[in-house]
């Protein structure tokens, strides 16, 4: 593939759940639940999907099961859409080791990586860092993931600058630190424009039309997992300065945003995707299930929004499977 910085991706992406069987603590991916996803996904109308990001539970995968889960999404999309894979670790060697083996897949788009956790490295680690995974993956393009809710360390626009002009591949970065300045300052920086053109998504939905209103390019969703026609269309209308119609979608559907954290991203929109049919509601521990009442609480507003006329093709739209 060859260097991809002016990477035409733009809209809506969905941070895809990992659906799992609920055979037991140790719950295994459910493929095929996998597999209808990711179709129902496209045919509604998603722009792009990212595999086995935060919210697809990827710290819980062991090696085997992140590729496999990673290579389910790219043969399910089948060149439809772009497809995006998270790879991500608090160690820079442990991390390159996990990108060759990311690379080797046929099919793959870009590589989204999250700032390194725990470890709270300062800005050059974290620029080294990034740095080494970009060389790592060339010619694959990366799309860094600054998460500092989640990761305890943010990336700073001057680090994001500074690795887009060093790293031909460093082509865009889903920004879900919440703050519209910091999308401002990478947005006036960074130009997305021409050959060297560099893309900001926003990685927050109740975000995603002020971040567009100031020059993001896009949105990589988790409502989108639950009502991905809606979200696309939301995030298509702001693209095109169709604002009325976007603030209609993002009016109906800002509950939904503010529910999927209610408890810690996946539980509730795997929960509600269990109401509609579409997987298990079923986590992996640390995580648990949302309790009877948030279930409740769920399910009223899911119904509400009309969800749960949602249903699965027959045989779960297995298709090439």
């Amino acid at each position: 593939m060859a260097v991809v910085r002016d990477m035409e991706t733009t809209g809506c992406g969905t941070a895809l759940i990992t659906p799992f069987r609920g055979d037991g603590p140790n719950c295994s991916i459910d493929d095929r639940a996998l597999y209808a996803l990711v179709n129902w996904q496209i045919d509604s109308g998603i722009d792009f999907l990212v595999a086995c990001g935060s919210t697809g539970e990827a710290a819980t995968l062991d090696e085997e099961e992140w590729l496999n889960a990673v290579q389910i999404v790219v043969d399910a999309a089948a060149g439809r859409v772009p497809v995006w894979a998270g790879c991500t670790h608090n160690s820079t060697r442990t991390l390159t080791k996990m990108a060759q083996k990311l690379a080797r897949l046929r099919g793959l788009d870009a590589v989204l990586s999250a700032n390194p956790y725990y470890n709270k490295p300062s800005q050059e680690g974290q620029y080294q860092h990034f740095m080494a995974l970009a060389k790592t993956v060339d010619p694959l393009p990366v799309v860094l993931y600054n998460v500092p809710g989640r990761t305890a360390a943010n990336l700073e626009p001057e680090t994001v600058v500074r690795l887009a002009e060093d790293a031909a591949n460093i082509a865009a970065v889903k920004e879900a630190s919440g703050k519209l300045t910091q999308i401002s300052a990478l947005v006036h920086a960074l130009p997305s424009s021409g050959p060297a053109g560099f893309k900001v998504f926003s990685g927050d939905d109740n975000l995603a039309l002020a971040a567009i209103g100031i020059g993001a390019q896009g949105l990589i969703s988790v409502a989108s997992n639950e009502a991905p026609a809606e979200l696309a269309r939301m995030v298509r209308a702001a693209l095109r300065n169709e604002w009325p119609r976007a603030r209609e979608i993002e009016r109906k559907y800002a509950r939904l945003f503010e529910a999927n954290f209610w408890e810690s991203n996946p539980g509730p929109a795997k929960t509600i995707l269990s109401m509609m049919g579409r997987c298990d509601a079923a986590v992996r521990l640390p995580l648990v299930k949302p309790d009877k009442a948030l279930r409740q609480r769920l399910e009223r507003l899911a119904g509400e929004l009309g969800l749960l006329r949602e249903a699965p093709l027959p045989e779960g739209d297995m298709r090439m499977f």
